[in-house]
């Protein structure tokens, strides 16, 4: 159950990232939600936060925001329960003092945002001369021996590097590694991976065909819990994304694409720069510039996975329709109507 609290903390910490400012929720989730946590925890504070009574029942769901202005945003995704304050996170020690912090918040029940260490200046990198493999190798060398990328990284993860071809047109730029990425070393393998690769493959590519990264190279870290485990993920401080920009900078040069792919709101102001907008559908589906590069700004994948309609896969795919156009990639008639209602 702890898990599942964690999970679904991340999750509406990810919507208000992505601009969603409202969920729709039942009274019977909610009461539901309710005993799970009065019966987590003894902490009587805390289920005064989450397990008030509730309010009169309701034969429709109740819609809650998740930001101080719920009219800049339309949408309204489905969520077993979002309106309940998000439980602190477990208090399980912290290993090391470069890791995030939770500090105590004025409202009961409420976890604030972790407190990440200041970072020192970024990496100045200097690639080698020669063929593009042997840049690439002499970069990835440097990000895995940094040494605020490894103070990072816990014992038995990997950093993560960009994969894929190094003479790609397009290069799709995430956020950071999750936890199947940070197992395998390797950007977008997890459940959002495997929609991009779809995506990818909608597009007459391959993975191998394209570059796929992140600004980070690593996982933003959140306390562990008694078990060892990380549960759920946060996104990126600007600090963080800071420090690690250089890297994906590097990462371009070598490559040299034609154009990028921002998939997300956070990969976005990472490249853009933070408070560049207020919510991605302000900028989404426009042309952009970073390194020099045009930058076509789209959703993240786990977009699709939390709303799998076909409407939010016809909203990605314009996108890339956009993508093919401007990198000169043949367009069928079949695709040019994916997705769209019959």
């Amino acid at each position: 159950m702890r898990a599942a609290l964690h999970a679904l903390t991340d999750e509406l910490k990810r919507l208000k990232a992505s601009g969603v400012r409202e969920v729709a929720v039942s009274e019977a989730s909610l009461v539901a939600l309710r005993r799970a946590v009065r019966g987590m925890s003894g902490n009587t504070a805390v289920a005064a936060g989450v397990g008030a009574a509730p309010p009169s029942p309701s034969t429709t769901p109740e819609k809650k925001t998740l930001g101080e202005n719920p009219k800049r945003s339309g949408v309204v995704a489905e969520s077993p329960a979002a309106s309940v304050r998000t439980p602190p996170a477990p208090s399980a020690p912290v290993s090391s003092g470069l890791l995030p912090r939770t500090t105590p918040s004025k409202e009961v029940g409420v976890a604030s945002k972790p407190e990440v260490p200041a970072f020192p200046a970024p990496p100045v990198v200097a690639l080698p001369p020669g063929d593009k493999q042997t840049r690439w190798k002499a970069l990835l060398r440097q990000v895995t021996e940094d040494p605020v990328c490894r103070a990072h990284v816990r014992p038995g993860k990997k950093i993560v590097l960009g994969v894929g071809s190094l003479d790609a047109k397009i290069f799709f730029c995430g956020e950071a590694p999750g936890a199947e990425e940070e197992e395998q070393g390797e950007p977008f393998v997890g459940p959002a991976g495997q929609l991009l690769t779809k995506m990818i493959q909608g597009m007459g590519l391959s993975r191998s065909d394209v570059y796929i990264g992140n600004i980070m190279n690593w996982r933003p870290e959140l306390p562990l819990s008694s078990e060892g485990v990380q549960y759920g993920n946060r996104p990126p401080t600007p600090e963080e994304m800071a420090y690690c920009l250089p890297y994906l900078k590097a990462q371009l040069e070598v490559v040299n694409p034609e154009l990028i792919v921002a998939l997300g709101s956070t990969a976005t102001q990472g490249l853009l720069g933070a408070g560049s907008f207020k919510t991605l559908g302000e900028i989404r589906s426009q042309w952009k510039l970073f390194a020099g590069k045009p930058v076509m700004v789209t959703y993240h994948p786990s977009y699709i996975l939390r709303n799998p309609t076909n409407r939010s896969k016809r909203a990605i795919w314009e996108d890339l329709l956009k993508v093919m156009e401007r990198a000169a990639l043949p367009i069928s008639e079949k695709q040019r109507t994916f997705f769209l209602d019959k």
